[in-house]
């Protein structure tokens, strides 16, 4: 009897074996897709030399591609005729065979109409090793490659999750903010940790040290139970250089300058510089942006749809409400196009924002759908960021404001090329972010430069988006090092001495601001005369910026005092927008305030007049 067991066991066990060698990317797809051809990547020990079958209904192989490295094999499937169903993938070698289980699931229909995200909400990006730890287990998880857990050591992971944000929704709907922004919780299985998230080493797994990947999707359905929306960071131009790619090349053209390290020149201007040679276009585009960040050829067409077909595949599978793509002007030109073509063929209402770094608005707004500053292919982008205001704000709202120039004067002259964009309401506005410096540098004594900020940011046209620690006075300096700028947050560690999520462990500053952003972002949301009403503004008198936001017949009117001292200015020249008022009611103060001749305005005032 164990001599016809055993060997039937063992024969069992070699196909089982057999089957373990080979993965296949995306693990599983979905029936009644826009899109109906279907790439699957399959890794395995001399896949190449493999025959593979499909036999399902309505599903058809279109193409296999075989690679330079015998160890992938790519399908492309036709499945526009199919019905959701589990199906077998054969794969077979003289007498050797493979089978793969495979399913193609059932499209959720409200998928199709999901809102994102836009100029109604307001973004609140989060790092997350850096906010809270709510499964202190996960923290030390054993990965393929070293690193070290030490919340001393600012680039060391801190070991913040998803659980950590989970368990603080609440807290961030007190707050009063629409939409969370998450820096990339994808695999970073890289030596020294890259808690950041910037250096993808698995396209298709949340790194375990944040949670799972049914966490991931479980974190945004909590979010949209407290009508919270969520935005997942992408990265196409790079992966982190301890990807499986880099161990296991596909191809020679599966990454830019594979055989010689080339860095990038970071010139974004080359686009629309009607001077640039080929070599600097080429150096921009095909440069690595750190060496421990290879370049990936998105002009290699695989590559291009395995990346395409990444992000649909989690916007399908977790119901993410938006996309920030990062280093955008990095990765290929037309497959950016075409990815946020396929993005919106799947999904009309879907919204993207392209980080294009460019201290210039002309720059940025090249990027941006339907720009009449770009002769090239539409790109197709719907929101672009504004990082000349970021950088702007940092004096702008802090130094003082003279009859002719400093402060606010550079705030009225920003604002006076918000005529280059397409569409201004999709332009994410900011105070900072986790590449730059805080807003604040210093803890602060007094906040009315802090108010003034927050105050234009959130009335001012676009879409808003704040930093994780901002409504707790958060400061850092990225002189010091990255790791200032991405503070924990007091109180998300087990053990905290203070605990800054909770009122009483905030001081008296901490809760005066806490309390003026929560504020004036409870009295943004459904505030249609600010998401979407138009804006007026007037040059500056005696150091004094004021502008109205209207909608129909609804108006609001800001006013800053960008100088330290009591100023009494003349109201006669802002008549087409006081429209013969005699009084109004200061949101911020719930005082009344008296609009005669002249208005007196204390040192660093700000009035939301409605």
């Amino acid at each position: 009897m164990k001599k016809i067991i055993i060997p039937f066991l063992t024969f069992f066990t070699t196909l089982v074996l057999q089957a373990q060698q080979i993965s296949i990317e995306p693990a599983f797809w979905w029936s009644g897709m826009q899109e109906t051809e279907l790439q699957l990547m399959i890794f395995g020990r001399n896949i190449a030399s493999y025959k593979a079958a499909v036999t399902a209904k309505g599903v058809y192989l279109k193409e296999v591609v075989t690679l330079e490295n015998p160890n992938y094999q790519i399908l492309y499937l036709d499945i526009s005729g199919s019905t959701p169903q589990k199906f077998e993938i054969v794969f077979t070698e003289g007498k050797k065979k493979i089978a793969y289980n495979y399913e193609l699931k059932q499209r959720d229909p409200q998928r199709m109409s999901m809102e994102s995200f836009g100029p109604s909400d307001v973004l609140y990006l989060i790092m997350p090793d850096r906010f809270a730890n709510g499964d202190p287990t996960n923290d030390h998880i054993p990965m393929r490659t070293g690193y070290r857990v030490d919340r001393n050591d600012p680039n060391a992971r801190h070991g913040g999750d998803l659980k950590g944000i989970s368990d603080r929704l609440g807290y961030l709907s007190d707050l009063g903010v629409t939409a969370i922004w998450l820096n990339p919780v994808l695999e970073n299985d890289m030596e020294g940790g890259s808690y950041h998230g910037y250096a993808t080493t698995d396209y298709y797994r949340v790194d375990p040290r944040f949670g799972t990947n049914e966490e991931y999707r479980q974190l945004i359905s909590d979010a949209h139970d407290k009508g919270m929306k969520v935005v997942m960071d992408m990265i196409f131009n790079h992966c982190g250089s301890d990807h499986p790619w880099l161990k296991e090349v596909p191809s020679p053209d599966w990454f830019n300058n594979l055989g010689e390290y080339v860095q990038t020149s970071h010139m974004k201007e080359m686009y629309f510089d009607p001077y640039a040679s080929e070599y600097d276009r080429s150096k921009m585009v095909d440069g690595w942006f750190v060496p421990s960040m290879p370049d990936l050829n998105q002009r290699n067409r695989h590559v291009a749809k395995y990346l395409i077909q990444n992000s649909i595949w989690w916007i399908e599978y977790s119901g993410v409400d938006g996309i920030r793509q990062d280093t955008y002007p990095y990765a290929d030109y037309e497959m950016m196009v075409d990815w946020c073509n396929a993005v919106y063929k799947e999904y009309p209402a879907y919204n993207i924002v392209g980080e294009a770094w460019l201290n210039n608005p002309i720059g940025t707004a090249f990027w941006q759908k339907d720009s009449k500053l770009n002769n090239r292919e539409n790109t197709n982008l719907k929101s672009v960021m504004d990082f000349r205001f970021m950088g702007l704000s940092h004096t702008a709202f802090v130094e003082e404001t003279t009859e002719w120039n400093g402060g606010l004067h550079g705030i009225y002259d920003h604002m006076t090329y918000d005529f280059i964009y397409p569409d201004i309401y999709n332009v994410l506005r900011f105070l900072d972010n986790h590449d730059t410096d805080r807003f604040l540098r210093e803890y602060p004594k007094e906040l009315s430069g802090w108010k003034q900020a927050m105050t234009f940011l959130l009335t001012m046209p676009g879409t808003p988006q704040i930093y994780y620690g901002t409504e707790l006075l958060m400061n850092g300096n990225k002189s010091r090092s990255d790791g200032d700028i991405r503070r924990d947050m007091p109180g998300g560690w087990p053990g905290d001495k203070t605990d800054h999520f909770t009122r009483e462990g905030r001081d008296a500053i901490q809760n005066e601001a806490f309390d003026f952003l929560s504020k004036l972002l409870h009295w943004r949301q459904g505030n249609e005369v600010i998401a979407r009403g138009g804006m007026k503004h007037y040059v500056l008198q005696k150091g004094v910026y004021i502008y109205e936001r209207c909608l129909g017949d609804k108006k609001i009117l800001i006013v800053m005092n960008g100088t330290s001292n009591e100023v009494t200015i003349n109201l006669d020249r802002y008549a087409e927008s006081i429209q013969g008022l005699v009084s109004a009611t200061d949101f911020l103060s719930g005082k009344n305030v008296t609009l005669g001749d002249t208005l007196t305005l204390s040192p660093k005032e700000v009035l939301l007049l409605q």
